[in-house]
This record gives structure tokens, sequence and C-alpha cells, in this order.
């Protein structure tokens, strides 16, 4: 069995309308409407309407945003890279 040290993962989020999270492995995509990143931790979806992922920061993991987010859900499966794939493998894998 794989050891997987997870290297950490946080969310802040300041009137539900700027926000920065760490620990992101991938943008799996992004709309006006809601924002799919990879994690640490699995899956995250953020909705909300005027979606903006204002700075992505690949060799940190960090992805800083903007607009009116409704709602973030975290997808079964636990750390993501229990299920790591590219998009597509995961899509028709």
């Amino acid at each position: 069995m794989e050891d997987r040290i997870i290297k950490g993962h946080k969310i802040s989020l300041y009137n539900r309308e700027t926000g920065m999270i760490s620990g992101v492995n991938e943008v799996i995509s992004f709309d006006p409407g809601e924002i799919i990143l990879d994690t640490e931790l699995g899956v995250l979806m953020i909705h909300g309407e005027d979606l903006h992922v204002t700075k992505l920061m690949v060799e940190k993991g960090e992805v800083e945003l903007s607009g009116s987010v409704d709602s973030m859900t975290y997808t079964a499966g636990g750390p993501s890279g229990e299920n790591r794939g590219g998009l597509i493998r995961r899509l028709f894998g």
C-alpha cells in the first residue's frame, strides 16, 4: 500500500467574495458559475456567481479567487491521490 504524505490544504474566504486555497494539485475547470479543483483532500467544487480564478501559483499549489461564493463542496473519495489520474483517464477510464 502506498503511503501518501498530505502537504496541507487550507481555505481562506473573506466576505464570500475573495479567497485563497492552498493544497491545490490541479484546476480541473472553471467558469463564472463553478470552479472545480483537485486538492490534497479531494475534489473541491465551488459554486457561485461571477467566479474568477484571479491568480494561479502552480509551484506553490495555491489559487486565488473572486466572485460571489454560494457553496463549497468536496466529492467523496478522500485524498485526491487515491483516485488520481488525468482528467481524461477519470472521465473515460
